[in-house]
């Protein structure tokens, strides 16, 4: 760990983010030192537990009780966030970040640590579930008066919808919508 993340600490912190009071505890001064020198360098303010927002350990120190902890090279399912040994300073931050506000933080074991493109076939639905459920009855060929009855919603609202329906799929008509969410595979005859 301390080779992966020695040169963090020059990291800039950036502009119009708060600043965390970060608790730090790692199994040896060493690493405690520089798990500190990247918490400053990220521009947070380095605290006792007492009143701390969120807490930073090493893999072998134990998580902070009362206190969400993120834990660098660690397993413990409890903890608000598991980062990798070679974990970047942004990741930290952004771990440190989402933990003082609530989220669980874990990366993927596989795969690339970025975000990339959602191929094609991968897309997941435009439609709300709601939405999803009103386009299958438009496939049954349901009028808005049968669709508001078997979903108990009102007319209004499946209007409504189908409006959203149609400007999601690039749709004119209802057969049209329904023709796109066959093609995207939304409904199924």
């Amino acid at each position: 760990m301390d080779a992966a993340i020695t040169g963090m600490a020059e990291t800039a912190r950036m502009p119009g983010l708060a600043v965390l009071r970060v608790a730090i505890r790692a199994a040896q001064p060493a690493r405690e030192r520089v798990l500190a020198d990247v918490v400053r360098g990220l521009g947070h303010a380095i605290t006792d537990r007492s009143n701390a927002d969120v807490a930073l350990t090493d893999g072998l120190a134990d998580a902070v009780d009362g206190i969400a902890t993120v834990i660098i090279g660690g397993m413990d399912s409890n903890a608000a966030g598991l980062l990798p040994m070679d974990a970047s300073a942004a990741q930290i931050d952004a771990a440190l970040r989402a933990a003082a506000a609530g989220l669980a933080v874990r990366v993927r074991a596989n795969g690339p640590r970025r975000f990339s493109a959602v191929e094609e076939n991968e897309a997941p639905s435009p439609l709300s579930p709601r939405e999803l459920e009103i386009l299958l009855a438009l496939s049954d060929g349901l009028s808005n008066k049968a669709i508001a009855r078997h979903l108990d919603i009102s007319q209004h609202t499946v209007k409504f919808h189908t409006e959203s329906i149609f400007r999601k799929l690039g749709a004119t008509n209802r057969a049209e919508a329904v023709a796109k969410g066959l093609r995207r595979g939304l409904v199924h005859l």
